[in-house]
């Protein structure tokens, strides 16, 4: 029997329509349908696993000017220099503005596949162009891996926390996800070979291992060179493929780059890379570097799915590279990053409430912070945008729900001063959270899912 007071897509498609003032008669011209969505019988079954990105479903509210948006993970391209991009635009609109404006190739432009290859070179890259097809960002790049690789039902191995958008995608694709612990150097080799183990008892295949290996997103954690190394001899090993996802691999703070895992390992690892972070999101230009059987599989891929990357961003970025000391834009970028990063550091040493801890990240945008005992970043979060702060809920980070006792805090957008306040409103409302629990009791609910380590390296 159904419970009262809980209607669901089935129910709205069977329940009757009011008969309308008039009759039946008026009723016949009327439509009888009251279901929300008409197509809904329709659709592929893989849409019914398609959600909304918590990051974006947060970006109405967080981008209204009166609250500190610590949430997104939006580049700060306040200091890329306009007047010199207005010119590369405008000089390859008069000299090659026909081939912009036109059809590419599916595997994209030789010139910015040659590009690539040099700024990969900046983390022990040796590569071909001809190993390289051009994507629309990263996310596509993920997106087209994905899909040539995974039926419904496949596993994939992601290290916890993870990216949002990879999650999703995985979703997207009816992929089941199985998530490996993370400690202060990176993924867990043993905990890795664990869940290989486990997988395939269950009689399934690991398509691949993802992994964020430079400033993690969502948790900051660099894996270091000897993390890398036994991963990628673990991967021989259980001959396991690895999908190493680089957005922020140049923006190091502290140091110098770690080389890629892509450096030590050719025929086993496909290197995602983009230039949002270090030029532009808006471009949307991002790369998979494959062996070659691999390469022409996304190749095909990407031609059923735009037929070709955009031209016109892959010259234009091609021109700003060889236009402008690209390298020194860099450091700038990593100079502001820097400010912004130990404003936040240091703010949540001076504001947080005691049990709180958090990541200390060599570089990239964000800090994972894990809560004092009893609190939920997901119940909390209402309260801390009514205080006008907004960070995204640990949860997010999870195929399997954990998370809710973590938040990440992105320090790329906001100004120091306003990143500094942004942490005093968060920690006004994680005391009156814990005031609340010492009043009532209240208790955060068990979460099921993996331990989400990072061990924290500042108390």
């Amino acid at each position: 029997m159904r419970q009262s007071g809980h209607v669901t897509d089935d129910d709205l498609t069977t329940l009757p329509a009011p008969t309308p003032r008039g009759g039946a008669a008026a009723a016949a011209g009327r439509r009888q349908d009251t279901r929300l969505d008409n197509y809904v019988d329709k659709y592929a079954d893989r849409t019914h696993s398609m959600q909304a990105s918590a990051v974006r479903a947060l970006f109405a509210v967080a981008n209204r000017p009166e609250v500190v948006s610590l949430a997104g993970g939006m580049p700060n391209i306040a200091d890329l220099p306009l007047d010199v991009v207005a010119r590369s635009m405008s000089n390859l609109v008069m000299t090659k503005g026909a081939q912009a404006m036109q059809y590419g190739s599916g595997q994209g432009e030789p010139g910015i596949r040659e590009a690539i290859t040099e700024v990969m070179a900046l983390e022990g890259i040796r590569a071909h162009p001809d190993d390289v097809v051009v994507t629309c960002g990263s996310q596509q790049a993920l997106d087209l891996v994905t899909r040539i690789f995974c039926n419904p039902g496949d596993v994939v191995i992601v290290e916890a926390p993870s990216y949002v958008g990879a999650l999703t995608t995985f979703r997207s694709f009816q992929v089941e996800v199985v998530h490996v612990a993370m400690d202060d150097d990176g993924l867990q080799p043993d905990a890795l070979e664990a869940a290989v183990a486990s997988v395939r008892a269950a009689g399934k295949e690991p398509k691949f291992l993802y992994t964020i290996p430079n400033y993690n997103n969502p948790s900051g954690i660099t894996q270091t060179w000897e993390r890398r190394t036994e991963l990628v001899d673990l991967a021989r090993r259980l001959d396991l493929l690895i999908v190493e996802d680089n957005p922020y691999g140049l923006l190091s703070l502290d140091a110098e780059p770690i080389p890629a895992i892509r450096s030590i390992e050719d025929e086993r690892v496909l290197y995602l890379g983009s230039f949002s972070k270090t030029f532009a999101p808006g471009f949307r230009v991002g790369w998979v570097l494959a062996p070659h059987a691999v390469r022409e599989k996304i190749t095909l891929a990407q031609e059923s799915a735009t037929l070709c990357p955009p031209v016109f961003s892959q010259l234009a970025i091609a021109a700003y590279l060889n236009d402008h000391d690209w390298q020194q834009q860099i450091v700038s970028f990593k100079d502001m990053y820097r400010a912004r990063r130990d404003a936040l550091l240091a703010a949540l040493q001076e504001h947080m409430p005691e049990g709180t801890s958090w990541t200390h990240p060599a570089g990239g945008f964000f800090v994972w912070v894990t809560l004092p005992d009893g609190l939920d970043s997901q119940a909390m979060l209402p309260r801390a945008v009514t205080a006008r702060v907004a960070y995204t809920p640990g949860t997010a980070f999870y195929a399997d729900g954990f998370g809710s006792g973590h938040i990440r805090l992105s320090f790329c957008y906001p100004t120091p001063a306003d990143i500094r306040e942004g942490v005093r409103r968060l920690a006004e409302v994680m005391n009156r959270e814990l005031d609340l629990q010492r009043t009532f009791g209240v208790h955060r609910p068990a979460r099921h899912g993996i331990d989400p380590g990072p061990a924290p390296d500042l108390a």
